[in-house]
């Protein structure tokens, strides 16, 4: 379970996104410690009450984020919420918890007053991230989950390094910019020279150049230009070695000539082909997923009128097992009223726990229909992307690139 928190003020602003309708569903699970019984009334308590320190930042929220289709019950959320709590000072303090559910996914929000009312000061929260990373591999341990590599080795954490810059650019690109310094770096450990590094290259939609400030460069149909040795996290002396002379490469337009020469008029057709089939099975991924969600709504406003209808009979039921009158008077003074009232407490405490189960048990099955409607569109879907990822082209640069002149601008070496 990832753990993010953070110390913040601004609680109107918070309680409005918590609660927005963005989610599919979003459920106020517990406001404790709070005269209001809504989340931006209880926030605006926190903010009146700092207005007797000097604190700004005047409340901690916490998010809950479990392993992608790993069942974790609201029992599990509320232990790891206790602990949190417990590991950052901040048990016992006036708190709200609020789950969102989205797509197939269910996480939690939490938010906790940082002010002391006896003392009037803000409690410190110190070393969070360490607490809060301790703390989320020790659930991941617990429940047996799949650890991320972030846990196990620093190195491994994602994403790998990047710059800004090679983000930057890689998210112009459209591309994963993990994906991207994967290929360089894979080319170029399955190659022995500079013609089977290119012909990697190539197999990829990049093609090897002479670049102006750095010497060996791959540029693509966009015009992005990739230094070779910080994208394959080479040192430049090794791919000097293997590459050779630089002036024996084309330069950056003559390659893009030439990558946009070698592509077909049929891949311009394929590329429309794939983006429609793309754009109407998403639309109609997203007209069954809004369908399914009004569904699963109605489901849960139907437990939950019959769990309260229920839950008025039960306590009926119990109410009547106190005698009145002198009869009653009778059972205080032989503690037989005592016992009824433990039993009646013991009985609510039970009925309570069973309807939580039911309400978990209807999200988990909601949450697995989900997740097999998405595991049957998803086939296509990855079809389609994959094609298109292949092509990695744009029709408008293909054109231009076909067009242009050796001193027409282009983007930055990077």
């Amino acid at each position: 379970m990832i753990l993010v928190g953070n110390v913040r003020g601004n609680g109107q602003n918070l309680a409005r996104h918590l609660m927005s309708s963005e989610n599919e569903h979003v459920t106020l699970h517990d406001i404790s410690g709070f005269a209001s019984d809504d989340l931006g009334g209880a926030l605006k308590e926190v903010e009146a009450t700092s207005k007797g320190t000097k604190c700004q930042k005047y409340l901690y929220s916490l998010s809950l984020n479990p392993p992608a289709n790993a069942k974790v019950g609201t029992s599990d959320f509320e232990s790891a919420i206790e602990q949190a709590e417990k590991r950052l000072g901040l048990a016992g303090q006036p708190r709200a918890v609020v789950f969102h559910e989205k797509d197939d996914r269910r996480h939690c929000h939490v938010v906790w007053s940082r002010i002391d009312t006896e003392s009037m000061k803000a409690i410190p929260i110190s070393f969070p991230k360490l607490k809060l990373k301790e703390l989320a591999k020790d659930l991941y341990l617990e429940h047996g989950w799949d650890l991320p590599k972030g846990f196990i080795n620093p190195k491994f954490r994602d994403p790998k390094n990047f710059t800004l810059a090679e983000w930057q650019q890689a998210k112009r690109q459209g591309q994963d910019p993990r994906e991207m310094k994967a290929i360089f770096q894979s080319c170029w450990k399955q190659s022995d020279d500079r013609r089977s590094f290119a012909n990697g290259l190539e197999e990829h939609g990049l093609i090897l150049a002479r670049g102006d400030r750095r010497g060996y460069v791959a540029t693509d149909i966009h015009g992005e230009i990739y230094a070779v040795a910080k994208w394959a996290s080479i040192k430049t002396k090794d791919v000097r070695a293997r590459l050779g002379d630089k002036n024996t490469l084309p330069s950056i337009e003559n390659a893009k000539k030439q990558l946009a020469d070698a592509l077909s008029p049929a891949l311009e057709r394929l590329k429309k082909q794939q983006t429609e089939k793309l754009d109407k099975l998403s639309q109609q991924q997203k007209k069954m997923l809004n369908s399914l969600a009004k569904k699963h709504s109605a489901q849960r406003q139907l437990q939950s009128g019959m769990q309260e209808q229920r839950t008025v009979q039960e306590t009926r039921a119990r109410q009547e097992r106190y005698n009145k009158g002198l009869r009653g008077l009778f059972d205080r003074l032989t503690g037989t009223h005592s016992q009824i009232k433990k039993q009646n407490a013991f009985e609510a405490y039970q009925s309570a726990k069973r309807d939580q189960k039911q309400r978990d048990d209807l999200i988990f099955k909601q949450m697995e229909q989900k997740r097999a409607f998405r595991l049957q569109t998803q086939r296509d879907l990855d079809k389609f992307k994959g094609v298109r990822s292949q092509l990695q082209t744009d029709l408008e640069r293909l054109k231009a690139s076909r067009t242009s002149k050796s001193n027409a601008p282009r983007g930055p070496e990077r």
